[in-house]
């Protein structure tokens, strides 16, 4: 390196700059940018040119940014049938996921019923940088939501063309470094799932469903269509299984328990586990506190299936 770089030998972010020369006083750096936003990438080159401008003898600073294309898994989240607390589950399972150190984005495809910000406490709205939007930040992750793109209470009135046009949105959003996309759903085998599945190509699927067999019905034409389209089925959740009497103690199965997990044995899918029809998660989740950001027991059943979907995932 020759004593004229050396007068670079300061800039922050050393960790990213990739090379670094002045000649004839310009400077020129390259910086790699991988995983940064757009808002984060343009702050480095700030700072990055400023700190050179700084430098004696440098009169002009040239900054070039390099980056890797994100390698992310993006796994769809289904039911059958509403009402199975599909939403809930994938809230918990994103912040369940980014509680083990994993860098989540949560996207809210359920056209029908688009709960996420009430589910993740906040009402902010995205931002856009040229064409993309940049997801709204709570609990550790990353998220959208077609409820975001509409007004409190309004009703999504969307044919299918639109629906699947902004779901495609908010894949192509800024997700900067998150590895995991969870995408959640509305419920059946329509339009969004299969502009999904043939754009975007999931990684895997998780279908949630509750024991009984109204729902099971609809959760094995969940797993169908995505077997029909290649997408492997990473494994079923049983929702609400167990519910226990506050007053008394006692365990009961107002849907039935175990329904989900012998559909599974028989369908050939992985079981990532079954959780209770609970009062509390009923209760945070209305407050946009995930039980899944605390380290109760509601929590540590979502980290338990946290950990299955992970091992599923490497599988």
């Amino acid at each position: 390196m020759s004593a004229s770089d050396d007068l670079l030998a300061s800039l922050p972010h050393a960790e990213r700059i990739r090379s670094r020369r002045v000649q004839d006083g310009v400077a020129t750096i390259i910086a790699d940018a991988t995983g940064l936003s757009s808002r984060d990438s343009q702050v480095l080159e700030r700072e990055l040119r400023e700190a050179a401008l700084a430098a004696p003898g440098v009169s002009e600073a040239r900054v070039a940014l390099t980056a890797a294309e994100p390698s992310r898994t993006l796994i769809a989240v289904g039911s059958g049938k509403g009402g199975v607390g599909k939403s809930t589950v994938t809230a918990n399972l994103a912040v369940a996921l980014a509680r083990m150190g994993k860098k989540v984005g949560l996207i809210d495809a359920d056209v029908y019923g688009p709960s996420q910000p009430t589910l993740m406490g906040t009402d902010a709205k995205p931002t856009a940088e040229g064409d993309r939007l940049v997801p709204v930040e709570a609990h550790g992750l990353k998220f959208l939501s077609l409820g975001q793109l509409v007004s409190p209470g309004h009703a999504l009135a969307w044919r299918g063309p639109m629906a699947t046009g902004a779901l495609a949105k908010l894949v192509d959003a800024d997700w900067g470094d998150a590895e995991m996309l969870l995408v959640d759903l509305p419920p059946g085998t329509g339009d969004v799932q299969l502009s999904l599945i043939q754009k975007s190509r999931p990684a895997g699927a998780v279908i949630v469903s509750t024991p009984q067999d109204l729902s099971l019905i609809d959760a094995r034409r969940a797993v169908d269509l995505f077997n029909k389209m290649s997408v492997p089925v990473l494994g079923i959740v049983e929702n609400m299984a167990t519910y226990v009497c506050p007053h008394c103690g006692e365990s009961s199965h107002p849907f039935g328990t175990g329904g989900a997990e012998a559909a599974a044995t028989e369908m050939g899918v992985r079981f990532l586990g079954r959780l209770p029809l609970s009062l509390a998660i009923r209760e945070q989740s209305d407050a946009g506190r995930p039980p899944a950001a605390d380290a109760g027991e509601d929590g540590e059943a979502f980290a338990a299936i946290a950990t299955q979907l992970l091992a599923a995932v490497a599988h």
